[in-house]
């Protein structure tokens, strides 16, 4: 899941430490933010469908709660790791700070494979996982909601299996769930959607229009990816000329023609084949030149080997921790515009955020609703983060670090923690 010898969470807490000094934070402060609050590691048995019972490690992990409730999604994946989960709930209390969430920051995770799993392997993992979590969780502790490896069904199996642990309806104690479930309307869309109003709005602070003339690259094709790859032409009609997924990866120069592309991958289950397009080697899709780079896939992707042979002029970070620090300061040197991971896809959190309001009193918004409330949210954060990246004249990622810390540090020193 992350590249041999990259350690997501030292990562994390080296971005802390350069924004602790930038902001002078006193010691006992930076300390106390440089680690999770709490942390929980269970094991649960599962009965699979051949008989046999399989023993699972998951995790969840309460970074920051100053605030508000922890706020962050579940992963299943046979590679995941505790310093994973911990850096993912990291930048999730950074992330809910920069769009001024009243949340903090959490993130969970299970080492398994869904995808050799049947529903009903799925179904006693995700009741089972919720079991071994659940005393740790509610509506104004800690809000899970869908990631990499789940689903908006595995979140409505684990919701049931609360309430019926909690014997009450309690349908905010979880996000991404169906709309029948009580979901919101816009879940799907909203991390890639938010991301293009923050490209839309960095667009215009650093003068680099997004247009028909322009050109995107998107490194993954699940759900963000897709996304990212419609609504980028819907709003601003870009061309897309490069893409990939777990299979291989494709371009075309001229522009693949994203409605051939949508109806290859439906039937085929891969890009690769798509009419029109030549297949390059999977490494080779964030080298192609582009106006817009948008990672959204994995962790470290984009590192000090590859980052001085990048051929775009802005990166938005859909992927969480895409980019490491050495690669983002070789950036930085080459005038290359970084929208950090935690606001460019902050707009899932948002989204889950809007759905917990509604969650809680029981009125249900309509798309049109959930859109503009989302742009007017990401709209906000982009202006008190590109002003003062501007100002200071600090890569985007640096002043986002600043805003966000300088948030969850006043909340601490509120409380008397510090």
């Amino acid at each position: 899941m992350t590249p041999p010898g990259y350690n997501p969470f030292a990562v994390a807490q080296q971005q802390i430490d350069t924004a602790a000094a930038a902001l002078k934070l006193d010691a006992a402060t930076h300390a106390l933010l440089r680690e999770p609050q709490h942390e929980l590691a269970v094991t649960f048995p599962v009965k699979m469908d051949d008989g046999t019972t399989q023993v699972f490690r998951g995790y969840r992990i309460q970074y920051n709660t100053a605030r508000g409730p922890a706020k962050g999604g579940i992963r299943w994946h046979p590679e995941e790791t505790v310093d994973t989960v911990r850096a993912l709930a990291c930048w999730m209390t950074w992330k809910t700070a920069a769009v001024d969430l009243p949340l903090g920051g959490g993130k969970g995770g299970v080492v398994c494979d869904p995808m050799v799993m049947s529903d009903s392997e799925r179904e006693r993992v995700a009741r089972g996982y919720a079991r071994a979590i659940g005393h740790n969780i509610d509506p104004w502790l800690d809000v899970p909601a869908p990631d990499v490896g789940t689903n908006a069904q595995i979140m409505a199996w684990m919701m049931d299996e609360y309430e019926t642990m909690a014997h009450r309806r309690l349908p905010g104690v979880i996000t991404g769930k169906p709309l029948g479930m009580g979901g919101s309307a816009g879940r799907a869309e909203a991390t890639a959607r938010g991301g293009w109003y923050v490209a839309r709005e960095a667009a215009k602070a650093f003068n680099m229009p997004l247009n028909s003339s322009k050109t995107m690259a998107i490194q993954g094709f699940g759900n963000v990816g897709s996304f990212a790859a419609k609504i980028g032409k819907e709003m601003f009609g870009m061309r897309l000329v490069a893409v990939s997924d777990v299979n291989g990866a494709i371009r075309n120069p001229s522009g693949i023609d994203i409605d051939a592309l949508f109806d290859h991958y439906e039937k085929n289950n891969t890009l690769v084949g798509t009419p029109g397009t030549e297949e390059i080697p999977r490494e080779e899709l964030l080298l192609q030149e582009c106006d817009l780079l948008i990672p959204a896939a994995l962790e470290g992707v984009i590192t000090d080997k590859n980052a001085g042979r990048l051929k775009t002029r802005m990166i938005l970070e859909l992927a969480n921790g895409p980019t490491t620090p050495e690669a983002d300061n070789i950036l930085a040197g080459l005038g290359v515009v970084v929208l950090p991971d935690f606001l460019a896809n902050a707009g899932g959190v948002t989204v889950s955020y809007f759905e917990q309001v509604q969650n809680c009193y029981n009125y249900y918004w309509d798309l049109d609703t959930v859109r503009s409330s989302l742009d007017q949210k990401m709209t906000q954060a982009c202006k008190e983060i590109f002003e003062r990246a501007l100002q200071e004249k600090t890569p985007v990622r640096d002043a986002a670090y600043c805003v966000s810390i300088a948030r969850v540090a006043a909340a601490c020193k509120l409380r008397g923690w510090v």
